[in-house]
């Protein structure tokens, strides 16, 4: 019989650590181009089986003079792919019609939806060494993450908006939430029925300045994350309509491993067997500062942790192993 018995333990194990998942490196992913990675958004590959990760690739690697910009403009979306959502490889740069040649590509969302992948993208037109330029989020679609067709640009709140996030809220409807650098850097909203065509519905977030907002339900519960510059920022809402901040921050306080101890930034959430996982950038600065990189301080890298309810409180402990096996198919929805 105890023979037995360890037979059936043994058995099982490879099925408790494909659950509990492997443990994700620090950092996640670093990019092999520019090592500017950053703004993640994480989407399933219904075709290659993988998950792919779209990110805003910094030119990190550039020298300019102190107040010049230009290395986070001109940049491309680059991709890497996962079996896991723990180990990472760098895949190429999306190819993104309709863009002049020096156009810059920020912060994407992508959906799957009614049979065909939507991106939402951040465009500035062109190469600035300032902050003074416009900024607009463009619809896409694609039926393989691969081949993508522009459909239009958006006309939103104003001619400063950048870093989109999409959700559904039933019966057909979808609510997009947006910062809006006219407006203060609140987060406003938009509303479709079709994914193309988007109605400015108001402000959802004015308490704070703030960008990323990233929309997510788990738990039972509607959440939204956004990037306060000094730390993550946490609301939740029972209808999508009005939110309640959460008093305390997430990724605020440094980690502790290298490339970790600075602020989180700029995140996604995927959440897959009832578990939340967070992806977020961090900038190689203060302690992660390495003098033999050039710009070091210009680096940032892709790092992921586990989110934790405490009572009605999201909290995010950087510092403990993150294991992670996502669902295929898993995305910003608990179900």
């Amino acid at each position: 019989m105890p023979s037995k018995l360890l037979l059936l333990l043994l058995l099982a194990l490879p099925i408790t650590l494909q659950a509990q998942g492997s443990e994700a490196p620090k950092p996640l992913f670093r990019d092999p181009i520019h090592d500017g990675a950053a703004d993640p958004t994480i989407i399933w590959n219904r075709a290659t089986k993988q998950w792919w990760m779209f990110y805003t690739n910094r030119r990190a690697d550039m020298t300019l003079p102190p107040k010049d910009v230009s290395w986070l403009h001109g940049t491309r979306l680059g991709i890497a792919t996962s079996p896991d959502g723990a180990h990472w490889t760098y895949k190429g740069i999306a190819e993104i019609p309709n863009t002049r040649p020096d156009s810059t590509h920020w912060a994407p969302e992508i959906i799957d939806a009614n049979g065909e992948y939507h991106m939402y993208l951040t465009l500035v037109p062109g190469i600035f060494k300032d902050w003074n330029a416009p900024r607009e989020i463009d619809h896409l679609t694609s039926p393989d993450l691969v081949h993508w067709t522009f459909d239009r640009k958006l006309d939103l709140a104003s001619g400063r908006v950048i870093d989109p996030c999409v959700f559904p809220l039933g019966n057909g409807k979808w609510r997009m939430w947006y910062k809006d650098e006219a407006d203060h850097s609140y987060i406003h909203q938009a509303d479709s029925t079709d994914l193309s065509h988007w109605t400015p519905s108001g402000v959802a977030i004015s308490d704070i300045h703030s960008e990323g907002p990233k929309v997510f339900r788990w738990k039972g519960q509607n959440w939204l994350i956004v990037d306060a510059w000094d730390g993550l920022a946490v609301y939740h809402s029972a209808t999508l309509d009005h939110w309640q901040s959460q008093p305390s921050r997430i990724l605020a306080i440094p980690g502790t491993h290298p490339t970790d101890r600075t602020l989180g930034h700029h995140c996604d959430v995927i959440v897959s067997g009832g578990r939340a996982y967070i992806f977020y950038f961090t900038h190689q600065s203060g302690p992660d500062l390495d003098p033999n990189i050039p710009n070091s301080k210009q680096r940032t890298v892709l790092q992921v942790a586990e989110l934790h309810l405490e009572g009605d409180t999201i909290i995010a402990d950087r510092d403990i192993p993150t294991h992670i096996h996502l669902d295929p198919g898993a995305s910003f929805l608990d179900e």
